[in-house]
């Protein structure tokens, strides 16, 4: 993704850069030339050396330069966390979590949108039961957004040098004791990805539940939303999730 959208970026600047060169050289536009005299031969010469300058450190900034990891501390925003997860796409044996890891934000965004919205349709914004679906659905998200954070921490000391060694010599290098210590330790990294990520499913799941709930039913009363099956279990999971991480 994030190389996909680094070439969009390339083709951005190449095409900028293009325009402004034909509007700087063009006879009909600001017309610069190399042999209208000194001053206009060195702002031709000064604009095309800093044209080639501009894609070259373009191109190396957006192809070439290794991407520098968003601090976790630092993520406040989807697309922080959009950008820290992608990061991690480079380790081969994590690059389907981290795949499942980016579709789960993008699918949370987009139930988030679809259940508010659902609610805007069904209740005034100043109603109890808005109130309560509209918070569930945020503690929701947050919780989502907590176990990716949790992810982003497991994967920041994930060293894949390492790893990959620790496979790769299977334990002829090492004693068995210390090889079997080691891989668990990795394993339980690897474990504790798919484990939170297995969590965000279900959290995916119980707001299309909720979804449906809401949708079939005709009437609400703010004393029995509580009562709903799919808003216990959304309650269970987040007081489990919460108990947990503690």
């Amino acid at each position: 993704m994030i190389y996909m959208i680094n070439y969009i970026k390339l083709l951005g600047l190449i095409f900028g850069v293009v325009v402004m060169n034909v509007l700087l050289f063009s006879p009909g536009f600001i017309g610069l030339e190399f042999g209208g005299g000194a001053f206009t031969t060195a702002l031709s010469v000064t604009f095309l050396f800093g044209s080639v300058m501009t894609l070259f450190y373009g191109s190396y900034t957006l192809l070439f330069r290794q991407p520098v990891v968003l601090p976790v501390k630092n993520i406040e925003t989807h697309e922080d966390y959009v950008e820290a997860l992608s990061f991690y796409r480079r380790i081969k044996v994590l690059e389907e979590d981290i795949t499942l890891g980016l579709s789960q934000l993008s699918r949370m965004k987009k139930k988030k949108e679809t259940l508010l919205n659902v609610l805007n349709q069904r209740f005034d914004p100043g109603e109890l039961s808005y109130k309560k679906f509209a918070s569930v659905t945020l503690e929701v998200e947050k919780l989502l957004y907590l176990n990716i954070r949790s992810v982003l921490n497991r994967l920041n000391v994930f060293d894949e040098a390492e790893y990959a060694s620790l496979m790769k010599s299977k334990s002829a290098t090492l004693p068995q004791k210390l090889f079997q210590e080691k891989t668990k330790v990795y394993n339980d990294y690897l474990s504790y990805v798919k484990s939170s990520l297995h969590t965000n499913e279900e959290i995916l799941l119980k707001l299309d539940q909720l979804m449906l709930e809401i949708s079939r039913l005709d009437s609400f009363e703010a004393g029995d939303i509580e009562q709903m099956p799919c808003m216990q279990e959304i309650d269970q999971l987040i007081k489990h999730t919460k108990l947990y991480r503690q």
